[in-house]
């Protein structure tokens, strides 16, 4: 018996089952995007793994921390990876599940000096920080600096509260605002996978519905 691995699928292939369950101007549409993920932990692992999965050709990602064995329970990474830059082992996990996509990925700490020159080719940026500050100063950069890109943030995602208070929530044309808006990792003990989880699929969708044009 042969124990050598199967082929995988080519990219055409994985395109077509894409197609069969997407619809063709869906993935064309996505194939043509570049979203930006800004901080990859709970959030922004999740909301990488979706968008990969559901075809956008490229995905910015952003961070500068390394896999802790805390992050284990609510993010994408393995045992093996504690240690790792984020960046790094998101990346590895990714090329896994979605090898056809084009990665540009930046192992630093996103500042208001730099915002513009790592986003200014995303058509969506999508903000997976978990301190208030970091959250605003990003806030205020794209709006400020690239008020033309779509932002789609995220407030409230903590504690044990049902995942039916998570919602996504249009604050302007371009400004997008998920989670419950009130249970902040700061003040709630319980951080738990099912509602980051939530949120981080909030972001993902409104990032999708924005390329696809729906509102």
């Amino acid at each position: 018996m042969s124990s050598s691995a199967a082929p995988l699928p080519s990219r055409e292939q994985i395109l077509a089952a894409l197609v069969q369950k997407q619809g063709a101007d869906a993935v064309e549409k996505l194939q043509k995007a570049t979203i930006a993920v800004c901080g990859l932990g709970g959030l922004g692992s999740n909301i990488a793994i979706s968008l990969a999965r559901a075809g956008v050709g490229k995905l910015i990602l952003i961070d500068f921390d390394t896999v802790d064995i805390t992050n284990l329970h609510r993010q994408q990474y393995k045992m093996n990876q504690v240690g790792i830059p984020k960046a790094e082992a998101l990346l590895e996990n990714l090329k896994e599940i979605a090898p056809y996509v084009k990665y540009e990925v930046h192992q630093e700490r996103v500042t208001a000096e730099n915002a513009v020159s790592l986003l200014q080719s995303a058509d969506v940026i999508c903000e997976a920080f978990d301190k208030a500050d970091a959250k605003a100063m990003l806030v205020d950069t794209v709006l400020e600096q690239l008020p033309q890109k779509y932002l789609v943030a995220a407030s409230g995602m903590a504690s044990y509260d049902s995942g039916n208070s998570i919602k996504t929530r249009k604050i302007t044309d371009r400004f997008y605002l998920c989670g419950d808006g009130q249970n902040d990792i700061d003040e709630v003990i319980g951080l738990v996978a099912p509602r980051v989880m939530l949120c981080a699929a909030h972001q993902a969708l409104t990032a999708i519905r924005l390329v696809l044009g729906l509102d």
